[in-house]
């Protein structure tokens, strides 16, 4: 799977296949808005997405998944600045910022206002 064709050029049966869709978002994070709908709602899949390229947080279209501490402590060890897409509520979370912080120091402008 050493193929650049971005996702969106595929057909819908290789959207949904979760090696191609990985491969992907792996060179490109924003790869992950053209992956099939079901791969997009799988809290497993989008855990193994962000291992893969952290920003690939922002493009997820399950709002819950920005709320999930496991999804955004990977998403920000990869890239600090994924903090800013993370819910209000783990922009206060002293491990999730810490390890954004750690990864890149600009990421504390998005933690909660307690934590600056």
């Amino acid at each position: 799977s050493g193929s650049r064709v971005p996702l969106s050029c595929l057909s819908a049966e290789l959207k949904r296949d979760r090696e191609v869709v990985l491969g992907a978002v792996k060179s490109m994070g924003y790869q992950l808005r053209y992956a099939s709908a079901e791969l997009r709602g799988s809290r497993e899949f989008m855990l193994e997405a962000v291992k893969q390229n952290g920003t690939a947080l922002q493009w997820t279209s399950e709002e819950s998944f920005k709320g999930d501490k496991d999804i955004v402590l990977e998403a920000v060890e990869q890239d600090g600045g994924m903090l800013q897409h993370a819910s209000e509520e783990l922009k206060g979370d002293k491990m999730v910022v810490l390890a954004a912080v750690r990864q890149k120091g600009l990421a504390l402008q998005w933690a909660s206002e307690d934590l600056r």
